[in-house]
């Protein structure tokens, strides 16, 4: 019997998937941009939500016949999530990008020489904490939004058909973003192509869709990454858009897409 044989795996060091996990979480915890970055999405989601939440109640008897007929009490107070993606997003793209910066790629690929279990834990990692803290956000700022707005009567609650799975569709819809920022860092290695990438994707893909003529818009727009997304955090579904959760089925499989194009990526090219 060898010596390598008598000693247990665990004493010999090897290389585990859990134990790549562990690692990338103590790489994200110990960065100060990660705490600052889902720090400023956390206050955007609760801050704009009461903004929003208090500025309509209090414009409500001013507001167009129209826009009370379409009144969502729900995604008025979740409304943060607009800028929320934007941090959460960039973080997502730095979690990865920000060790190509430093060179200290080279180490967690020589660490994992088969390189893609540090893709996935990094996906993980990020996608448990931001579904975590966006999920706890959203609810915080669903019941600060109702609050403000329960002066005019205008609120509602979470036994109201769909709002439950309005608020946890924000903080579903704000993980997959931050994942699609860990694809687009690992695809493009540069903070600033990857932050642009993430943008243009979820905001500026739906300006240009506009421009089209109204027949192909119609049929384009339903199936935009942030339109199919965002149809969980709509409490009645707008017209020509996916049903919510076939919509976000859609936006996983663009994320999904994305992580898979990153790993070819990650094991073809050299750090």
């Amino acid at each position: 019997m060898t010596t390598a044989s008598i000693i247990p795996a665990a004493a010999r060091g090897e290389v585990t998937q859990v134990r790549v996990i562990h690692s990338e979480w103590i790489k994200l915890r110990s960065l100060r941009s990660t705490l600052f970055t889902l720090l400023a999405a956390v206050l955007a989601m609760i801050g704009l939500g009461l903004l929003f939440s208090y500025f309509t109640a209090d414009r409500w008897a001013h507001l167009p016949a129209d826009e009370k007929a379409h009144f969502d009490p729900t995604l008025v107070s979740l409304r943060g999530f607009y800028l929320a993606q934007l941090a959460v997003g960039v973080l997502g793209v730095l979690v990865v990008s920000g060790e190509y910066a430093t060179g200290m790629i080279r180490a967690s690929l020589s660490a994992v020489p088969r390189r893609l279990p540090v893709l996935w834990a990094k996906a993980l990692v990020y996608g448990v904490v931001a579904w975590v803290l966006t999920t706890a956000a959203s609810f915080v700022a669903f019941l600060i939004g109702q609050a403000a707005m329960s002066g005019h009567h205008l609120g509602t609650s979470l036994s109201a058909p769909g709002v439950v799975r309005a608020v946890l569709g924000a903080g579903l819809y704000l993980t997959v973003v931050g994942l699609l920022g860990v694809a687009f860092g690992a695809l493009i290695r540069n903070t600033a192509g990857g932050i642009a990438t993430v943008f243009g994707v979820l905001l500026v893909l739906p300006v240009l869709a506009e421009a089209l003529p109204s027949s192909w818009f119609q049929n384009i727009n339903p199936y935009l990454p942030s339109t199919a997304g965002q149809g969980l955090l709509h409490i009645h579904q707008e017209p020509h858009t996916l049903a919510p959760w076939t919509g976000f089925a859609f936006f996983c499989l663009y994320a999904l897409v994305a992580l898979a194009g990153a790993g070819v990526a990650l094991k073809r090219r050299d750090a």
